[in-house]
């Protein structure tokens, strides 16, 4: 263990309690973290596995503000999930995007132009700005070539959002800590500290790389474990909330479905939206919609059911590109932590609200958007504030503080350099400094410098391979094979920077290649 690592650990049983402890390293506890930070409160964070790595890097990576919630009466979701889309694409340039979409429409198809259109408009007077616009069918066949063009009466082109959802909440993480908050993963809660009226005081914690017992002392625990809040509830004999849904996705080389921009339709066998969009110089596919009856603790993967459910939507959209599930680069799956109804719904009628429990102490929040993250982590927040008087003053501010620009590097183009600004803020000159020649320029077929993997290496707490290749960059994505061809070049830079031996190596080498045959791959299918 190295010496940070035991600092960090030390940070979180000094003899002053913290005032807030924050279970879970995703995108709402990682936001949790950042505002109570803000607020002046000594706060903490750990994860049970890595950062991110539950449904905060598996992902549609949208930062959207729901336009299928309007057929579904939620204004009030749709409404403030635009606001905050709205406040991401201002704070985090670079990281979060926007994306033109196209919606095709088709002879006999409901609802069709019209009912879209006002759906669209109400979109657009909620965000306060007009994106939406008809393009005929002429328009559209230039513009997508590779479109089945029968029945095509036109579509409508409208703006939402994208992100690197793991980057983003590195980036929120970044953010907390420069204003005092502790954060470490592979710590998992096994059961809460409770004081002499029995209610939650802390978490009895192990530290999952050295077997560490910790018993960490705050004057109030939130947990936003995700998928795995009721998990953690029922140590405290709390009911089950949380439906577990897996999202299942493919990704493609860009030379495959050569596309700009998303485009967006119904699967033709239930009516499901299902999109295509450009991502990291890739094309995404999804999503799926099921419900995850596996055991958490395993790590999610697409099925081949599922493989073939998105093949056979790409297939019937995009006849003329002959794609097969082989042509994909990779696959992955998530699983979404939806709030129960306890009602027979499909999967995708249930709500995306969050809701907020107290249980002895306890405060768990659930469900929600990664759009909505900051919304949801001030309304926790508050409900923190009886005990926290800190809280009490809570204002939303700008998702970031501004990034002092440093000069760009003159290996980066402009779209680069913005890029990397909106992932790494201040730690970007960093991340510069760091480099060693030929580390600024990018890898063959992605937008990653080199020198991201030895700055993540040194900054952000990196104990695993796959930590690095899946979640701090995406290469294990975007490179076949999960960029096996790459680890001899990054086997000396890995090795100096985490201080592994041959051994080490040779270990995190067989153990990043099981976890990406067994999650990240794409299952033989027979399309």
């Amino acid at each position: 263990m190295t010496d940070t690592r035991q600092r960090t650990l030390a940070q979180f049983q000094g003899e002053t309690p913290l005032d807030l402890l924050v279970v879970g390293g995703g995108i709402i506890g990682a936001g949790i973290a950042l505002e109570s930070a803000r607020a002046g409160l000594r706060t903490g964070l750990i994860e049970a596995r890595d950062f991110a790595s539950g449904t905060s890097s598996r992902s549609s990576k949208l930062v959207h503000g729901g336009l299928r919630y309007l057929r579904q009466g939620r204004l009030l979701l749709m409404h403030d999930a635009v606001r905050e889309r709205t406040a991401l694409l201002r704070d985090a340039p670079g990281l979060v995007e926007p994306l033109d979409f196209i919606l095709p429409i088709r002879q006999g198809d409901r609802p069709g132009r019209h009912i879209y259109g006002v759906g669209l408009a109400i979109y657009d007077l909620l965000a306060g700005k007009r994106t939406r616009r008809w393009l005929d069918a002429n328009h559209l066949r230039n513009r997508i070539p590779s479109l089945r063009a029968d029945g095509l009466t036109g579509g409508w082109k409208y703006t939402d959002a994208q992100t690197d959802d793991a980057r983003l909440v590195f980036r929120v993480l970044r953010e907390a800590r420069s204003l005092g908050a502790t954060t470490i993963n592979y710590v998992c809660v096994k059961d809460w500290l409770r004081g002499p009226d029995g209610r939650v005081c802390g978490a009895k914690a192990l530290d999952e790389e050295t077997s560490q017992e910790l018993s960490i002392e705050a004057q109030c625990v939130i947990n936003a474990s995700g998928s795995w809040t009721d998990s953690l509830r029922r140590l405290l004999g709390g009911e089950e909330r949380i439906r577990p849904l897996r999202g299942s996705h493919l990704l493609f080389p860009y030379a495959r479905i050569p596309l700009k921009e998303a485009v967006a339709f119904a699967h033709p066998k239930d009516r499901r939206a299902v999109f295509v969009l450009p991502w990291e110089g890739a094309i995404l596919v999804g999503t799926t919609d099921l419900d995850h009856r596996e055991d958490l603790d395993r790590e999610p993967a697409i099925t081949v059911e599922e493989t073939d459910y998105l093949m056979a939507a790409l297939i019937a959209q995009f006849p003329k590109l002959n794609l097969k599930a082989s042509y994909a680069l990779s696959s992955w799956s998530g699983v979404r932590p939806v709030v129960s109804s306890g009602k027979s719904r499909a999967p995708s009628d249930e709500a995306r609200e969050h809701f907020i429990s107290d249980e002895n102490g306890l405060i768990s929040v659930c469900g929600g958007k990664l759009t909505a993250f900051r919304s949801m982590a001030l309304d926790v927040l508050k409900h923190a504030a009886n005990r926290l008087p800190q809280l009490k003053k809570l204002k939303p501010a700008n998702i970031f503080a501004a990034a002092t620009a440093t000069d760009p590097p003159q290996e980066w183009p402009v779209k680069t350099y913005r890029r990397m600004l909106g992932r790494y803020g201040d730690g970007l000159t960093t991340l510069i400094n760091c480099a060693k020649a030929g580390e600024l320029s990018l890898i063959p077929d992605t937008q990653t410098p080199w020198a991201e993997l030895r700055y993540a290496c040194r900054h952000e707490q990196v104990l695993h391979l796959d930590d690095l290749l899946l979640r701090r960059t995406r290469i294990g994505l975007l490179q076949p094979n999960g960029a096996q061809a790459l680890l001899p070049r990054l086997k000396g830079m890995i090795q100096t920077e985490l201080g592994w031996d041959d051994a080490k190596w040779q270990s995190e080498a067989v153990r990043y290649q099981k976890i990406y045959e067994r999650c990240y791959s794409v299952p033989q299918t027979s399309q």
